[in-house]
């Protein structure tokens, strides 16, 4: 059985100070929750001090990006080992944010999946298709496409640590949203192209605009494990309902 994840992909928002208010008013609330991976991506300058405040709770702490080096001249870049310092379990690779204004492709991504893996982080590795494709009807080849990018030559005994999430560009910040119909036809088809070993227990998030209104649908749906959250996740009520879908 595949535990859901609920992350919340906070993107550029929240001071240091937002952020450990948010999190100390929101673990009273989640105390009873156990069948659900609760986890919050803030910037970097506020890590350490949301690490303080959710360590002994069950929020898990995660990164929004890392670069592939162990160290280097590489100016406003952090590593994994500086990651994992401050309390980072997991961190978010590739996502469509990263692709489209900073020059990610497939092949930094699955260089940096190689870093997280080596410092124990669990890479969040997001894939997904813009509106143009889509239209074209090249979703299928473009997914097919990143996650034998992203994926090749990883040896399945690190599967346990790794999360797929399907963002469907289009469905982000657009009020387009994917049916349950259409995020399930995709994630199967991904879950598909992973290897026989490692599919059954590989969780694939959705990220195309999860919120309080669709989250029971999808969540309903056999290969959906959860939710790659953005806007929904920076409100305490609305993260909470999702949380306790």
């Amino acid at each position: 059985m595949r535990k859901p994840i609920m992350a919340g992909n906070w993107k550029m928002f929240k001071t240091e100070i937002e952020a450990v208010d948010f999190c100390a008013k929101l673990k009273p609330l989640i105390n009873d929750v156990s069948n659900i991976t609760i986890l919050i991506c803030p910037s970097f300058p506020a890590l350490p001090k949301v690490w303080d405040e959710i360590k002994d709770s069950k929020m898990a702490l995660g990164a929004q990006n890392l670069h592939w080096e162990e160290e280097g001249a590489f100016t406003g870049e952090v590593s994994a080992a500086m990651l994992k310092c401050v309390g980072c379990s997991y961190v978010i690779i590739g996502h469509s944010e990263r692709r489209q204004y900073f020059g990610e492709t497939d092949v930094t991504v699955h260089k940096k999946l190689l870093a997280a893996l080596k410092h124990n982080l669990s890479p969040i590795v997001c894939i997904g298709e813009t509106l143009e494709q889509r239209d074209k009807n090249e979703t299928f080849k473009v997914i097919e496409t990143q996650v034998k990018g992203a994926f090749h030559g990883i040896d399945v005994k690190h599967w346990d640590n790794i999360v797929i999430a399907y963002e469907p560009v289009w469905a982000i910040g657009t009020g387009k949203t994917a049916t349950p119909e259409q995020a399930q036809e995709v994630h199967a088809f991904i879950r598909g192209l992973l290897p026989a070993e490692v599919a059954p227990k590989t969780r694939i998030l959705y990220g195309g605009s999860v919120k309080p209104e669709n989250v029971k649908e999808l969540m309903a749906k056999p290969d959906i494990d959860g939710g790659l959250v953005g806007g929904a996740a920076l409100k305490i009520e609305s993260f909470e309902k999702l949380i306790k879908y």
